[in-house]
């Protein structure tokens, strides 16, 4: 048993809230510990990359995790940190959505080991779907006072603020959050609640449900870890191309490897500590030799490293280093080759680009054409000529001269050819 988790979890900064006894509860005994996951869709963004990194330092505590998807809390929308009523999802997108985080989930979690404190993964659907409403309103509504459930600031804010208001639907959020604890307490003897800040009013709802639905001495735990800000204000885990998703279809491995790379310094040496398993010593040494280089980005190259590795694999991340180096590195033909369309894409996004008719290149394409005549990438004929002569033009990273044609040969992926003048300027003809 590790004795110093919350220690642990503390120097790393994911601690924010954590009830008296916490502590003593996990230094004393393997402990069962739960953070839910509402299905708002089919896959987790990197927001919820930290509750189930706590996830698995409980796990490697000696502790037992439960990962719960909410398929029933799904069904209302949780109204902690949100200014309107959310949009009920129908049965069918649920349904989806729960599959497709459990999914998620289990690449950090392994459900099916046999070990005392293997991982165990739930669904609030299968013990809420058979509750009715009147033994629900009886057994539960019963122990908790409207007023109790009116000082939680989810729900002062939402009474206050300049908003819609707040449906009974959301009212009642809490209370089958806080069921679920209890739930939970009774079949797996879990004692404790983690989640976001923005979590603390439901977690202490459910330690008080626990209690009053059991005898008063009945003990539950709750502990919430900081909701991740960026340095400059900005939202944490939004890019101008959206959300950062866990999933490569949604969010491309070079673009995930790219996030963490474009990490400003702050951020980096935050991130470090919540986001990767490094220890402290380790992470203490690679700050040091930031602050003497930050030219270096040591930082961010090791963050982003780890973090794809973590939720990608070794050969994703290798990957999204050579597509890296496409644009500014010593990449070759063959490199090009290996990438796929959308990757592709993604590297030269914000590149020039131009189409061309594949006719075009079936009867072969003069460098004059590629670079001005067709494309318009250098202002006139002239400037190809010259940037021929002084040979620093390449088409997929290969030299050329003036003589040089581009054939359907020079095609990667049948569908694009690259072409630079100068380390610095690159282009991208796509091929129709």
């Amino acid at each position: 048993m590790n004795n110093n988790l919350v220690e642990e979890l503390r120097w790393r900064g994911m601690i924010h809230d954590i009830m008296p006894g916490t502590e003593d509860q996990l230094s004393k005994e393997m402990t069962t510990a739960y953070i839910g996951f509402d299905p708002t869709s089919d896959s987790l963004h990197i927001g919820s990359l930290v509750p189930i990194i706590l996830l698995m330092h409980l796990h490697k505590a000696g502790h037992k995790p439960i990962a719960l998807v909410g398929g029933a809390t799904g069904m209302i929308g949780d109204p902690s940190g949100k200014s309107d009523e959310r949009n009920l999802l129908t049965e069918e997108i649920l349904a989806k959505n729960v599959a497709g985080i459990k999914r998620v989930l289990s690449r950090f979690l392994d459900f099916n080991g046999s070990e005392d404190n293997a991982p165990i993964l739930v669904n609030n659907y299968d013990w809420m779907k058979d509750f009715s409403f009147i033994n629900f309103a009886r057994d539960v509504g019963k122990r908790i006072t409207v007023n109790y459930m009116m000082a939680k600031d989810s729900v002062k804010k939402r009474l206050t603020g300049e908003g819609v208001g707040m449906s009974f639907t959301e009212f009642t959020y809490q209370l089958i959050q806080g069921y679920d604890f209890y739930h939970l307490h009774k079949e797996h003897n879990c004692l404790l609640q983690m989640g976001g800040s923005d979590q603390w009013g439901n977690i202490t709802t459910g330690t008080e449900l626990v209690r009053r639905m059991n005898d008063e001495a009945t003990k539950a735990y709750a502990m919430t870890c900081p909701l991740i800000t960026k340095a400059d204000g900005s939202k944490f885990g939004k890019t101008a191309g959206g959300n950062v998703w866990l999933d490569a279809d949604k969010t491309s491995v070079y673009r995930f490897y790219q996030f963490w790379l474009n990490a400003s310094d702050a951020d980096a040496e935050k991130y470090i500590k919540i986001f990767t398993f490094l220890d402290k010593e380790i992470i203490d040494a690679l700050i040091a030799e930031h602050v003497e280089a930050p030219h270096m980005r040591i930082l961010q190259k090791r963050l982003a490293e780890e973090v794809t590795t973590l939720v990608h694999s070794k050969e994703d991340l290798e990957n999204a280093q050579k597509a890296t180096n496409i644009l500014f590195g010593k990449s070759t033909t063959e490199d090009f080759k290996q990438l796929d369309e959308q990757t592709l894409l993604d590297v030269f996004e914000g590149v020039p680009q131009a189409e061309i008719e594949r006719s075009d290149i079936e009867e072969g394409m003069d460098m004059i054409a590629a670079l001005s005549a067709k494309t318009n990438f250098l202002a006139s004929n002239g400037d190809a000529r010259r940037a021929l002569k002084e040979n620093s033009v390449a088409v997929n990273k290969t030299k050329v001269k003036e003589d040089y044609k581009i054939t359907t040969d020079d095609l990667i992926n049948d569908k694009f050819v690259t072409i630079q003048r100068g380390r610095k300027k690159n282009f991208l003809l796509i091929v129709k």
